[in-house]
């Protein structure tokens, strides 16, 4: 039984697993988007989720906190300058993990987790168009119509 057992080993031990998320985490900072198997990338939602959050308040604790588990310093500017700009008004969710299918090799379950501000594709924060119910003919429309008509007749007569 696996009661109270929330950390994914991902088969390593833990100071490859912590050198693994981070590499993995300036990279997904880096690019916006990488791909890796389904397990990691869960692995990494749970890791950098909370560094995002960090990342909304611009303080020095705030950086070394985050560069103590990122160890990239090029990463963490990028976070505090880009991302947590972007995601600012976000109360979370800031990755979305997207399912690709299996890989040729050896048939693990692959996904792309990318941020989620960063795909224009995906944003619901669109203006959505509001769609006209009205079926019949307004009134002001027949009114501009009706004096048209007659103008036309008197050029005839």
């Amino acid at each position: 039984m696996r009661h109270g057992k929330k950390v994914n080993h991902l088969g390593r031990k833990t100071a490859h697993r912590k050198a693994m998320l981070a590499n993995m985490a300036c990279s997904l900072i880096e690019h916006k988007r990488i791909n890796t198997t389904v397990a990691k990338a869960k692995a990494l939602k749970q890791f950098i989720e909370p560094l995002v959050t960090k990342s909304k308040e611009d303080t020095t604790h705030n950086r070394r906190i985050v560069f103590a588990r990122l160890r990239n310093k090029y990463a963490v500017t990028e976070l505090f300058r880009d991302v947590a700009t972007k995601v600012g008004d976000r109360p979370g969710g800031y990755t979305r993990i997207i399912k690709l299918g299996n890989r040729l090799g050896d048939n693990a379950d692959m996904a792309m987790i990318e941020l989620v501000d960063y795909n224009e594709l995906y944003n619901v924060n669109k203006p959505a168009k509001k769609k006209s119910t009205r079926r019949g003919r307004s009134k002001k429309a027949q009114a501009p119509a009706a004096p048209a008509a007659e103008v036309s007749n008197s050029e005839e007569e």
